[in-house]
């Protein structure tokens, strides 16, 4: 049998998570607008208290995990409210994908047999898009205070 995936170490994940964590929300806080900084802010919060309400007693995704149920539908409102109070797309983007990753809870609920390990995988793997995503925002705001690219100020000074 021919595997489709590439195998991780569950370290390396861990450690690719935090790297992105730390790279997109420490730019957004160093060169985004306030939009930017309260989405970095929502997401170190969200990540901290997620590590902390881990209980180590029993199997991580056997059952509905209730505190992560409480984080992910209090980021999803954070970023719904920034999302509707942003002039910029990008947290239209954050708050689908976070919408996608809050579902996974409601699967989960319909299907109480459903494999831990896919639960997991899909309540967690919305979470690098959605940093990225962050990234992209918090760098293209960035540009866009700089003076955008060449064609933007052609376009501005009518050239």
């Amino acid at each position: 049998m021919v595997r489709s995936t590439i195998p991780m170490n569950p370290m390396v994940r861990v450690t690719l998570f935090w790297l992105l964590l730390l790279l997109s929300c420490g730019f957004a806080a160093w060169r985004g607008r306030k939009y930017e900084r309260m989405a970095a802010l929502v997401f170190v919060t969200a990540t901290i208290l997620s590590v902390l309400s881990h209980s180590p007693l029993r199997g991580r995704y056997v059952a509905i995990e209730t505190s992560d149920v409480i984080v992910d539908t209090g980021v999803l409102l954070a970023i719904m409210t920034i999302a509707f109070v942003s002039d910029r797309f990008w947290p239209l983007w954050a708050a689908g994908l976070q919408l996608v990753d809050t579902m996974a809870h409601l699967m989960k609920a319909i299907d109480a047999d459903l494999i831990p390990q896919v639960y997991g995988a899909a309540e967690r793997v919305w979470s690098y898009p959605i940093l990225i995503v962050l990234l992209i925002g918090a760098w293209r705001q960035h540009r866009r205070k700089q003076g955008g690219t060449a064609l933007e100020s052609a376009v501005r000074t009518g050239s």
